[in-house]
């Protein structure tokens, strides 16, 4: 383990992104960014399980993008610039998205920033 992550397992909501989470989400991060081509995107707007089939997607990986569980996906190992593409593509904002890494509604998580007037 990396000297600088010890301890890490103490602080609740903290999930390292080394190189054994980007091994294991490696498939399903290159389904996220993937949704940056049309075709990949038009695809998965029209028919999600045909996408998931085409990138080879487990039943647990499909379940975590098709529910939207932003916990899920970023625990497993999803990097935050490709969830950013899903985001996008379901129209999810990074607030939304956020609340969700934390298990929150977007109202909650918006009461724990310093943002006046912030929807």
């Amino acid at each position: 383990m990396n000297p600088q992550l010890k301890g890490i397992e103490t602080l609740a909501g903290t999930h390292v992104f080394d190189l054994a989470a980007s091994a294991k989400a490696l498939r399903l991060n290159r389904f996220l960014h993937g949704l940056t081509v049309p075709e990949q995107r038009a695809l998965f707007k029209g028919d999600p399980e045909a996408a998931f089939e085409r990138a080879r997607l487990t039943a647990e990986e499909s379940r975590m993008v098709r529910e939207l569980d932003w916990a899920a996906l970023i625990a497993y190992g999803a990097s935050f610039f490709c969830l950013e593409k899903l985001g996008r593509v379901k129209g999810v904002s990074n607030p939304e998205m956020v609340a969700g890494f934390r298990g929150e509604s977007l109202e909650a998580f918006l009461k724990t920033r310093n943002v006046p007037g912030a929807r």
